[in-house]
This record gives C-alpha cells, structure tokens and sequence, in this order.
C-alpha cells in the first residue's frame, strides 16, 4: 500500500492514496479547530481489498490526536469502521 497524503485547505481537505495513475480519497470539512466532517470515502475498484480506506481512517485518527480535534462520522465507511474500533472513542463526535 502506498503512502497516506494529506491535503488540507481552510475549510476543506482530504487523505488520499495514489497508486497505478489512479486514487482512493476520504474528504472531510472543517467546521472549527476542534471539529472535523469526514464526507467521504472512495475507493476504486483496484483498490478494493487492499485495506486504503482503514490506512486512510487510521491516518485521519492519529492526526485528530496529534492536532486535538475530534471527527464527525458522517461518512457511511468512517461510520462503520469507528464502530469496529473502540479504542478510537476518544477522536470521534457522535
């Protein structure tokens, strides 16, 4: 698996991971420095399997501990992976 980017702006960004000309992405919206959106999760078809979408949701958790925000799972994918992690409790605004 490639390598987790992030690309934050002002008021929106996203994770992505590049591989073979194409990318997986979860975007997210910044509402203030302490609550974060995540959108949403795409994944393309040559990326199923290979874990992209839990690297992603891992990276956007270890920086919501780095940077002290916590994330709202409006994402379906983000949903049901936080559900999966207990341990990611603490990170998440539900």
């Amino acid at each position: 698996m490639t390598e987790v980017t992030r690309e934050n702006g002002t008021s929106k960004g996203r994770y992505v991971i590049r591989q073979n000309g194409e990318e997986a992405e979860m975007t997210y919206s910044i509402t203030s420095p302490t609550l974060v959106i995540a959108d949403h999760t795409a994944v393309p078809d040559s990326f199923r399997g290979t874990g992209a979408g839990l690297a992603m949701l891992t990276r956007f958790v270890a920086d919501a501990r780095a940077e002290g925000f916590k994330i709202m799972p409006l994402c379906p994918f983000v949903n049901a992976t936080r559900k999966k992690h207990p341990e990611w409790a603490d990170v998440f605004s539900v």
